[in-house]
């Protein structure tokens, strides 16, 4: 009896071991030219997974035209291990009133841009190219096309990024013609609306929009989480705007009155954080909870299996003290 009560407790260790599995997790890189300081490479020599996800270029339309916006450079002392997958971020607007044929000249535009910055910084690539859009039902078909075509071209695995909203209203967003997606888990709101939420990631507000995420159509699921922050400024005529990069101990300041943990008023006019802040602005911070984190993941591991993390962003100010291993 002994030696089946001490069998039964070591199967159940090991179970509850199995279940503590860390996700592979790696990281975006959202900056516009590829460098990194000591942080950032241990920060990312000590990711589990292969590869890099960085930002090559934007897209975007204005006057008319379709054209790169921020592509990337490199700096010379730039090396990693890990493979780049080039992302691509294309404004949705850019799918709005495109033609049949401006379709097509974007996908061959945007594979040559990606082969040509590959060639010339000498770049280590996997073969997969994402883009990250926040398509709507007005703009999926062109959307989906593209992404087809993208790939005829390339040659490669096309991947995307996939919005909370465009899970909850699948039927309206369609599902994108990929094998594999990357659910941004961030961005539930937004912080330029006055809310008590945190407008970077309410746990329950992603809860209720992924309540049938595995009912999914793409079997490949991959996740995006956050570990930026930034300060929401509202003035006196109760518009915001954003600082990136604040964290709660910015706000102790001696022209800071403290109204909360993350909120506090300015009561003398003067710079801060590289901004002309007048007094009786106040300032709302947002970042996001190692808790937070691992609550998410607690709900999607009853969701989706096997999944990779990617943090946004690589950044200095965002990995310290930070346990990426959930």
């Amino acid at each position: 009896m002994r030696t089946l009560t001490l069998f039964c407790l070591a199967l159940l260790t090991m179970v509850s071991c199995s279940d503590k599995k860390s996700h592979p997790y790696t990281f975006y890189y959202w900056k516009t030219r590829l460098t990194l300081n000591t942080d950032e490479k241990e920060a990312l020599n000590q990711a589990t997974a292969p590869y890099l996800y960085a930002r090559f270029f934007d897209v975007d339309q204005a006057g008319g035209r379709i054209q790169p916006v921020g592509v990337i450079t490199k700096d010379r002392s730039f090396a990693t291990d890990k493979k780049l997958v080039p992302v691509v971020f294309i404004t949705n607007r850019t799918f709005l009133h495109i033609s049949r044929d401006e379709i097509s000249l974007l996908a061959k535009n945007i594979n040559h841009l990606v082969q040509a910055k590959t060639s010339e910084y000498h770049l280590n690539t996997a073969p997969e190219i994402q883009i990250d859009c926040d398509w709507t039902a007005g703009t999926r078909d062109d959307y989906f096309t593209f992404l087809k075509e993208l790939k005829q071209l390339s040659g490669k695995t096309i991947t995307c990024t996939l919005r909370l909203h465009q899970v909850k209203d699948k039927k309206q967003a369609g599902i994108p013609p990929v094998q594999k997606v990357y659910l941004m888990c961030y961005s539930t709101s937004s912080p330029l609306e006055s809310s008590d939420k945190n407008s970077i990631l309410d746990v329950n507000t992603l809860k209720n929009y992924l309540a049938d995420i595995d009912q999914y159509p793409v079997g490949n699921i991959d996740v995006a989480l956050p570990i930026y922050s930034w300060g929401i400024v509202t003035n006196h005529l109760k518009k915001h705007r954003l600082i990136n990069g604040l964290s709660q101990k910015d706000l102790n300041n001696r022209h800071f009155k403290k109204i909360s943990e993350n909120e506090a008023e300015i009561e003398q006019d003067g710079f801060y954080f590289g901004s002309y802040l007048s007094k009786g602005f106040r300032i709302k911070v947002e970042e996001i909870s190692d808790e937070q984190l691992r609550d998410v993941v607690r709900f999607l591991n009853k969701k989706i299996h096997g999944f990779t993390i990617v943090y946004y962003q690589l950044d200095h100010q965002f990995i310290k003290g930070q346990n990426f291993s959930i």
